[in-house]
């Protein structure tokens, strides 16, 4: 009993625990009110609610030292040990119904089978209290007996043994339960941290993607303003020329109706001199067949699909001579195993094809004469 009675002692008050009796995150275990007394004198500075706890603060555990810090409840949101209370209820009761007052008398009770004999040894062999009829003439005269104090006494320090032993087994799992909490929290903090490097990882490959294909864009751009303003340009001459026959045109027109024969005959020679002239075409340029044609800028990502389609988390063995981009951050050895997918971002990056070259522009060619 006395080393269950330590068990119950409060470390401020040095009584036995006063309930409610609160748990520290620490595992050790005060009175609450010794608990606000104490964070009350750690916290003199802190406004109260009505003369109870403060909302938040800290202070040390009177035990082990440890910091204790309070949320918005203060030491009003501690928890209850529960188990604790339960056992000083006992403890108490036990103590009572053991020293019954002077003017009390307490009620022996009476063996069954010999109803006028009191209960007074207790049969070791049967693990049941009898009466000394019973081991002189009746079931237990061949077993073997001891007086009914000593087998108390030795029963009830191994009950208050293993009560104890209760209460310490509570303290180990109160504390293995406060490191799995812990162990959850980190493991969340650790998923949307990996999350988050996924994520990066990702929008570095979708930003390489751009670069190249805006690079690819360009190159194509810069071949079809080339080949439009050459088109435009030839357009304008033959525009140009068609002008010029018009005109020549109208005025063989207009020759025609001379009534003079003088006149005509003085205006048909140049004038079929500059319908030969016009008629022939062999000064403007012709476009060569397939001119508009772009299909040599066209491009393959098969392997580079099936890079992508194989995207997976970094393992351990990976080699990390494939990670050459300059542009990556240097990766902490410690968080190496939660890096997603980093060698096939790079790897990915050295696959991206160069563009297929152009071919060389296209001659101009003169038109023959027509």
């Amino acid at each position: 009993m006395d080393s269950l009675e330590k068990q119950l002692i409060c470390p401020i008050c040095l009584e036995m625990f006063t309930k409610p009796v609160v748990i520290l995150p620490c595992q050790h275990n005060l009175c609450r009110k010794c608990a606000n007394d104490i964070f009350q004198s750690s916290n003199p500075y802190l406004p109260t609610r009505g003369g109870t706890g403060a909302s938040g603060g800290r202070f040390r555990c009177p035990s082990c030292r440890h910091e204790v810090v309070l949320n918005r409840h203060g030491v009003y949101g501690l928890q209850r040990n529960l188990l604790v209370e339960n056992i000083i209820d006992m403890y108490k009761q036990e103590n009572i119904s053991s020293r019954p007052s002077p003017e009390q008398k307490v009620d022996q009770p009476m063996c069954e089978v010999h109803e006028d004999e009191k209960i007074n040894i207790y049969c070791l062999t049967c693990g049941v209290p009898t009466c000394s009829m019973c081991k002189v003439f009746g079931a237990h005269k061949d077993c073997e007996v001891a007086p009914l104090n000593s087998i108390y006494q030795t029963q009830k320090t191994e009950l208050s043994d293993r009560i104890a032993m209760m209460v310490g087994n509570n303290d180990r799992i109160q504390g293995i339960i406060s490191q799995l909490e812990e162990t959850c929290r980190s493991i969340e903090e650790n998923g949307r941290r990996q999350k988050s490097k996924v994520c990066e990882k990702f929008d570095h490959l979708y930003a390489i993607l751009e670069d190249r294909k805006r690079e690819m864009n360009v190159k194509v751009n810069a071949e079809q303003e080339e080949k439009l303003s050459y088109i435009r340009r030839l357009t304008r001459k033959y525009g140009d020329h068609l002008v010029s026959m018009t005109k020549i045109m109208e005025t063989g027109i207009q020759t025609l109706e001379e009534p003079e024969m003088a006149v005509f005959l003085q205006n048909t020679k140049p004038l079929l001199q500059k319908i030969a002239e016009a008629s022939n075409t062999s000064h403007l340029e012709r476009v060569e067949r397939s001119y508009e044609n772009m299909d040599h800028y066209s491009v393959s990502f098969k392997r580079e699909g099936r890079a992508l389609r194989n995207i997976d988390f970094a393992r351990d063995d990976d080699d990390d001579d494939d990670e050459e981009d300059e542009d990556e951050e240097a990766v902490d050895a410690d968080s190496r195993a939660g890096q997603t997918a980093s060698g096939e971002v790079d790897s990915l990056n050295e696959a991206l094809p160069p563009l297929l070259p152009p071919q060389p522009p296209s001659t101009r060619r003169s038109a023959t004469s027509s």
